[in-house]
């Protein structure tokens, strides 16, 4: 039980945080002269024949250096992350390193053959960064059954992910189906789709091992993954303002770090008032849930509403973490062991909800959020089903079972 001096301390802070969201409310506003700088790049270059600098190649190079940032977020960040279940480590990057390796390549050759755009002879730097967020996707799914399978298996794993990935990714943004939906960071798309995915893997591919099995970490581990979650936050704007008009790359970095702000804070004060402590698994994870929520809507939205829904994340996915997970594992009968739920399929559905009341297209919204979800889990419950027919195993993978030193 918390005193009553607890309480009105974190009702303090509550109140606290409430102040400067509703002071960003109304006073912050966007620099709109900084947001076209690119368009005054383009113009001194159609004056200046002098200048022989093509401005495509500035736009490129300056996608090149967000599509590296992203790929700092999928080696360091999320392999890191990972870490965080004690005597795992050696899997988690290895696994990180084969499914961003796998993911990238396989990405663009299937997507080679679906049109010119993606044809081998027209790839750019754009299509680098599609087939980053198909590895992305992929990493978060594999956080559900992390410590559970071999190495084989996650590049099986790998290789049934992507055509499900690239099919759902059509299907809600290319076909037609659900013209008009709002997705810009990826929260349904990469967010909502691989935890989904993860969790129909594990629904199945337990190797019945017991769901009430105590996953354990310790300072070693914990510090590894509060790094991985420290580089997430960092590059997070680059993740999401990959793709976006070159004069809304300011607008987005700006939303999704204040997003990040929100659920930060909304991370302390919700695992202090749950736990009585600060969870590491609380700030490491849920932290990182306002960059998730904030995706749908990073380039169409101001900063003050940015940070309300990084706020609103934080406490989804912190109360995820605390309440929600112990419940969803016995309904499903099997153990999500980095709470990807909770950091990514929770609040990548409130991203693309939130979405609904920016656009007002609440059916092709919610008809989108479901599709995602629905596609995801059958996936992940074949992928799931396929593995366990294969070097299935009771006990849970050690070092020792692939990895020499």
């Amino acid at each position: 039980m918390m005193s009553n001096n607890n309480t009105k301390q974190y009702f303090a802070i509550f109140i606290l945080l409430l102040a400067i969201l509703i002071s960003f409310g109304l006073t912050a506003k966007f620099n709109i002269n900084v947001a076209h700088s690119f368009e005054s790049i383009n113009a001194q270059q159609q004056v200046s024949s002098q200048n022989d600098i093509n401005y495509s190649t500035i736009l490129d190079t300056l996608q090149y250096n967000r599509s590296i940032h992203v790929l700092l977020m999928l080696l360091a960040g999320f392999g890191f992350l990972m870490v965080v279940i004690r005597g795992h480590g050696f899997q988690a990057i290895t696994a990180t390193y084969l499914m961003v390796s796998l993911a990238i390549p396989l990405y663009i050759l299937i997507k080679s053959f679906g049109g010119e755009h993606f044809a081998m002879d027209a790839i750019n730097i754009k299509t680098l960064l599609f087939a980053e967020f198909a590895a992305a996707s992929l990493l978060i799914a594999i956080g559900a059954p992390l410590g559970r399978l071999s190495m084989d298996q996650y590049l099986v794993l790998g290789l049934m992910f992507i055509p499900a990935y690239i099919f759902n990714e059509w299907l809600i943004l290319e076909s037609g189906l659900f013209k008009g939906l709002l997705d810009t960071g990826g929260s349904i798309a990469i967010h909502a789709f691989g935890a989904y995915f993860g969790l129909g893997v594990i629904t199945n591919k337990m190797h019945k091992y017991k769901t009430n099995t105590a996953w354990h970490s310790d300072d070693t581990s914990n510090v590894f993954s509060l790094l991985g979650s420290v580089l997430l936050w960092v590059f997070w704007p680059s993740f999401t303002s990959a793709i976006v008009e070159p004069q809304l790359v300011v607008l987005t970095a700006f939303n999704t770090i204040f997003a990040l702000c929100g659920s930060t804070l909304a991370t302390y004060v919700v695992s202090k008032i749950l736990r009585g402590k600060v969870g590491i698994e609380d700030i490491a994870n849920a932290s990182l849930a306002g960059g998730v929520a904030i995706g749908s809507i990073c380039s169409s939205t101001t900063i003050g509403f940015a940070m309300f829904v990084g706020i609103m994340a934080g406490i989804l996915s912190t109360v995820g973490y605390n309440i929600i997970s112990p419940k969803l594992e016995k309904l499903i009968k099997g153990v999500d062991s980095c709470g990807i739920n909770n950091l990514h399929g929770m609040p990548g559905i409130l991203g693309g909800v939130v979405a609904a009341f920016i656009t007002g297209n609440f059916a092709i919204q919610i008809g989108g959020i479901v599709t995602t979800v629905v596609v995801a889990y059958i996936a992940g419950n074949i992928a799931g089903k396929v593995m366990s027919l294969c070097n299935n195993k009771k006990q849970i993978y050690c070092h020792e079972d692939e990895f020499v030193g």
